[in-house]
């Protein structure tokens, strides 16, 4: 049976992956972890990624975990993302020290959102404040659906992110202090749409920007 999967994750028909990762999850066997785990790092299709997480997540943590981390230093961005995402599934915290800033600020846009994400999920009690300031780092970075997935990830913090955002409201950057002022405005609603906040936010900060340089200088 467990040669059957493991021959199967690598079959090029991706509907017999898919299968070969549900029944890794329908009958969870620890010997199947590193089998699973390389799968992820290379794996192209989106829905048997989805079960190969799946999977993970039915064998115990204790065995799961440690395997996990060791991917986070891979040098494919596509594993060290499949490991983020699966340890949030997974919610084991002891984790959470192997999301490093390093991750946190990836160059890969993937993996840093798969980040912030795991990040929220495994933060331990005291340390959301701390986080929230870590996150706050990449205020402007990328387009829109890089600047949502942080703008969701600091607004899953609540009032931990509250002071990180007020600073960054202050920035320098025009697009950091708008990417700022959208998030404040999904923290106190997050039923708001995003694109529709970091336009008007934009649009506000270019015309404060504007009326600062056409002040005449003392």
């Amino acid at each position: 049976m467990i040669e059957t999967i493991t021959a199967a994750l690598h079959a090029p028909d991706p509907s017999t992956r898919l299968r070969a990762a549900m029944a890794a999850g329908t009958e969870p066997d620890p010997r199947l972890v590193d089998d699973l785990i390389a799968r992820c790092g290379v794996e192209p299709d989106f829905f048997v990624r989805d079960m190969l997480t799946w999977a993970l997540t039915r064998l115990p943590a204790q065995v799961t975990v440690p395997r996990l981390v060791g991917e986070l230093v891979s040098e494919l961005p596509q594993a060290r993302s499949q490991a983020l995402h699966t340890l949030s599934k997974v919610g084991d915290r002891s984790a959470w020290p192997a999301v490093t800033a390093d991750l946190l600020h990836d160059a890969d846009p993937e993996v840093a959102r798969t980040a912030w994400r795991a990040a929220v999920a495994l933060v331990p009690p005291g340390e959301e404040t701390a986080l929230a300031g870590e996150l706050a780092r990449e205020l402007g970075r990328g387009p829109i659906d890089v600047q949502r997935s942080l703008s969701r990830a600091l607004a899953a913090l609540g009032e931990a992110a509250v002071d990180a955002l007020a600073t960054a409201r202050r920035h320098r950057d025009p697009p950091v202090r708008a990417h700022a002022e959208a998030t404040v405005r999904i923290l106190d609603d997050p039923d708001n749409d995003f694109a529709y906040e970091l336009e008007q936010a934009t649009r506000m900060t270019n015309t404060v920007a504007s009326v600062q340089d056409s002040s005449p200088s003392c």
